[in-house]
C-alpha cells in the first residue's frame, strides 16, 4: 500500500507534516509506504534534523505549493507542479492508493470532484467528523461543511454513506442512523428534514433510529451516524472545537473533553468519490498528521470506496 502525503500542506509544513510522517512510519506495518510530495530539499532537511532514515519514504519533488489563502480554483489550474495537483495525479494515475493533505481545503475539493470524481449514483459527496459521547466511543456526523444546502434525497444518501463508513472503518456491525432535528417527534423540523425522515423510515437500507436533538449529541444513546446538511454540521463541529479551546484556556483537564481534540482523529475521507482522499485540519501538528496517515491506511484497508460503489450501483 502506498499513501501520498502533501508535505507542503498546512500551516506548519513541511516541519509538522514530515515529523508526523516519521511518527506514522514508526507504527505503520511494513507493507505501507508513505510517499512525501513536495520540495525535496526542505523535506530532507526535516528528516535529517530528526535523525531519521530518509529511505523509509519515497519523495516526489515539486517546486510549487498552494497556500491556504490562495483562490482554490485559480491555484489548482495554474500551479500544475504543486504538491496538491501532483498528489492527485499520483492517485488518479494508480501510483498510490490514497492521497492525504492538510492543505488548502478548496483546492483539495476541486481535485476530489474534478479529478477523482463522484461515484455514479451519488448526488453529492460529504465530509464527516467524529462526535464523542459520554458513554464511550463516538458517532459519525455528516455533512460538516461540504454542502450547506441539501435535498431530502441527499440527506438520505448521507445516511447510507455514513452507515457504510461506520461499519467498515469503525467496525459497527449495524450502525444506527439519526437526523439532527429541533425535536424528537416525527412531525418536527423544516420541510427538508421532514421529507428526509419519510425517506429514511421507509427503507430497509438503513437502521434508522429517528431524530436526535442538539442537547443529546454528547450523551448520545441512540445513534452511530448523525445526518445533517453541511450548514448545521459545520456549526456543530466549530462549536465543539470552540468548547475544547475554551476548556484548555481555563486550565480544565478532563479525559472526555480531550476527545474533542481534532488531532486525535487526524482527518476525514471525502465520502462518495471514486478513490480515497483524506483531508486534515490546516493547523495540524505532527500528532494529527500521524493519525491522519493511520486513518488513511484504515480507509484503504476497508476498501471503503468499493463498498460505496456496490451500494450505489
Amino acid at each position: 500500500m502506498k499513501i501520498a502525503l502533501d508535505a507542503m500542506g498546512g500551516d506548519y509544513s513541511p516541519g509538522a507534516t514530515v515529523k508526523g510522517a516519521i511518527m506514522a512510519a514508526s507504527v505503520l506495518p511494513g507493507n505501507v509506504k508513505i510517499v512525501l510530495v513536495g520540495d525535496k530539499k526542505q523535506i530532507l532537511d526535516v528528516i535529517r534534523g530528526e535523525n531519521f532514515d530518509h529511505s523509509v519514504f519515497e519523495i516526489i519533488h515539486t517546486d510549487e505549493s498552494i497556500s491556504q489563502g490562495e483562490h482554490p480554483a485559480k491555484a489548482f489550474s495554474k500551479k500544475k507542479n504543486s504538491s496538491i495537483v501532483t498528489g492527485f495525479g499520483l492517485l488518479t494515475g494508480g501510483q498510490v492508493d490514497a492521497f492525504a493533505s492538510t492543505g488548502n481545503t478548496g483546492a483539495m475539493m476541486i481535485g476530489a470532484m474534478f479529478m477523482v470524481k463522484s461515484i455514479p449514483g451519488i448526488i453529492r459527496p460529504a465530509i464527516s467528523a467524529q462526535v464523542p459521547n459520554m458513554l464511550g466511543g463516538s458517532a459519525t456526523l455528516l455533512d460538516v461543511g461540504l454542502n450547506p444546502d441539501c435535498r431530502p434525497d441527499v440527506l438520505y444518501q448521507y445516511g447510507v454513506l455514513g452507515s457504510l463508513y461506520a461499519k467498515h472503518v469503525f467496525q459497527i456491525e449495524k450502525p444506527r442512523v439519526c437526523l439532527i432535528n429541533v425535536g424528537s417527534e416525527e412531525e418536527k423540523g423544516n420541510l427538508v428534514v421532514k421529507a428526509a425522515y419519510e425517506l429514511m423510515k421507509e427503507t430497509d437500507g438503513l437502521n434508522f433510529a429517528g431524530n436526535i436533538e442538539g442537547n443529546e449529541l454528547f450523551e448520545n444513546k441512540k445513534s452511530d451516524v448523525i445526518v445533517c446538511d453541511g450548514f448545521v454540521g459545520n456549526i456543530v463541529l466549530k462549536e465543539a472545537e470552540a468548547l475544547y479551546t475554551l476548556i484548555k484556556k481555563r486550565g480544565i483537564k478532563d479525559e472526555f473533553f480531550e476527545q474533542f481534540n481534532f488531532e486525535n482523529y487526524g482527518g476525514t475521507p471525502v465520502l462518495g468519490i471514486n478513490q480515497p482522499v483524506i483531508i486534515g485540519h490546516g493547523i495540524s501538528g505532527p500528532l494529527a498528521i500521524k493519525n491522519l496517515l493511520i486513518h488513511t491506511k484504515n480507509v484503504v484497508e476497508a476498501k471503503l470506496m468499493d463498498k460505496f460503489k456496490e451500494a450505489f450501483q
